[in-house]
């Protein structure tokens, strides 16, 4: 890769509102060396998240945008989320840091993937621990140091940031544990969920103003089911400090064919959806840090 990201904006930030899609990325690296089915690496992409949003910064915010895929450096988790079962030799943390495996890494889905899906592997070697660090350092650390100043100087310039986590979800798995409606028994696909870990990554204000406004448009909206936020919003938000984060998880189906992978016909109606809520974040944004300036 030239480069592991990009940043879309114009010259000067005009609103406190960024996007940033970490999961995105299409560009494998020459070192990934997998052995499962490039099929599946390609479903476990954030597809065309960058195109849905490509007019964000047209609006005068900020769009970040990985370009490795998430199956060779995830930058949703944790840097030390690493699972001891991908290497032969115990990790030396003398050369480098302790790692901390969570839950994630026991599923396969921590830091660097060991499974790409229920039951299948993406590699059929182990793995060095300077394979994870050269990841870590070209991949992980650069889009991270981005993110964090995207965030400082947005937050330096209109004393509010506004910063939406851009990702989709298969439908198979936007099944919230808690039905929306009176459905029976049996809870039904969601089209989005906003995440923001339970109320502690953006004020309730906020988070509800989206939701109904998306709702709306017509579509079934969830918040923290069944995806609440991971490391992004943990590590970067601070509402306390107008720092508000959202995880915006949007149905594949709405715009894609999963099983082909490619966009099907509704894909232009749809992203003229994602521009009118983009429209939106962007007047509450500039009417709720207006508030906060005349104080």
């Amino acid at each position: 890769m030239d480069a592991p990201y990009t940043i879309t904006k114009n010259k000067d930030l005009a609103s406190p509102v960024l996007y940033d899609s970490p999961h995105s990325g299409s560009t494998y690296p020459d070192d990934f060396n997998y052995a499962c089915d490039f099929k599946n690496l390609k479903n476990a992409e954030d597809n065309f998240v960058e195109d849905l949003f490509a007019h964000v910064p047209q609006t005068g915010s900020a769009f970040l945008q990985a370009h490795f895929p998430r199956t060779y450096i995830d930058p949703n988790r944790a840097i030390d989320d690493i699972d001891p079962a991908l290497f032969k030799e115990n990790w030396d943390s003398n050369n480098s840091f302790p790692i901390y495996p969570t839950n994630r890494s026991d599923a396969g889905i921590g830091l660097i993937r060991r499974l790409v899906s229920s039951g299948v592997p993406v590699y059929n070697r182990h793995l060095t621990q300077d394979e994870i660090l050269n990841r870590i350092n070209n991949c992980y650390v650069p889009y991270h140091n981005a993110l964090e100043r995207l965030i400082n100087d947005t937050h330096y310039k209109f004393g509010q940031v506004f910063h939406i986590n851009c990702h989709s979800m298969p439908n198979s798995v936007a099944y919230p544990k808690q039905p929306l409606g009176l459905f029976g028994t049996k809870s039904k696909p969601v089209d989005f969920v906003l995440g923001d870990r339970d109320g502690t990554s953006s004020s309730a204000m906020f988070t509800r103003a989206l939701r109904d406004y998306i709702k709306t448009l017509g579509y079934t909206v969830s918040i923290n089911d069944p995806f609440k936020g991971v490391e992004i919003l943990k590590r970067y938000s601070d509402p306390a400090r107008g720092i508000h984060s959202l995880q915006l998880e949007i149905n594949k189906s709405l715009y894609m064919n999963e099983l082909t992978g490619e966009k099907h016909r509704l894909f232009d109606k749809f992203q003229i959806d994602i521009i009118k809520i983009t429209d939106y974040i962007n007047h509450y944004a500039a009417a709720n840090t207006q508030n906060i300036a005349a104080d």
